[in-house]
């Protein structure tokens, strides 16, 4: 199978359900920026701890459903969606992370090491992708859940960067006003 096919030479691109839109459209942008955020933490595997690994694969694929639902304007019961269950598994993992967290006292600099950093910049352009789905959502009917589970992640990414910059004795850093 060939990659290229020039389908998109001329700006437009398929849907799951084979209409044509624009790439610049709100419904390409969301599942777009998704897809940005499953490559940045591609480059954050490995981290170094099977725990955190184990948790950005299954985010990976939760992801790839997200992508999907977002490319599929019609779609059918047997069609991939996230659903609550998604955001639940994120909100059990941050729960036991935070017990090897010091509570938060004000707000820090993203960074720390190699992993950490880039878990820190995929949460950034997860909030990027929760405000697509926000703007896809103001003009056709999405999934409410995979919304949810977009804010949920980038609440776990962050979570994620401090646990792996703590076990990697990394200091957090608060900004200076």
């Amino acid at each position: 199978m060939k990659i290229y096919t020039g389908r998109g030479d001329a700006g437009q691109t398929d849907l799951q359900n084979m209409s044509r839109v624009s790439k610049a459209s709100p419904r390409i942008e969301a599942y777009g920026t998704v897809d940005e955020v499953n490559a940045l933490i591609g480059r954050c595997r490995p981290t170094g701890h099977d725990d955190v690994d184990d948790q950005l694969r299954e985010i990976q694929n939760h992801l790839h459903i997200v992508q999907a639902d977002f490319a599929n304007p019609e779609p059918d019961e047997d069609d991939p969606q996230v659903g609550a269950e998604h955001a639940d598994l994120l909100e059990s993992w941050m729960d036991a992370h935070d017990e090897e967290l010091e509570p938060l006292t004000s707000f820090i600099l993203p960074g720390g090491s190699e992993s950490g950093a880039n878990l820190h910049h995929a949460r950034a352009v997860c909030r990027r992708a929760e405000r697509r789905a926000v703007a896809l959502a103001s003009e056709e009917d999405i999934n409410e859940d995979a919304v949810t589970y977009l804010n949920r992640l980038s609440d776990a990414l962050f979570i994620l960067a401090r646990v792996v910059n703590k076990r990697d004795g990394e200091r957090e850093e608060s900004p200076t006003y």
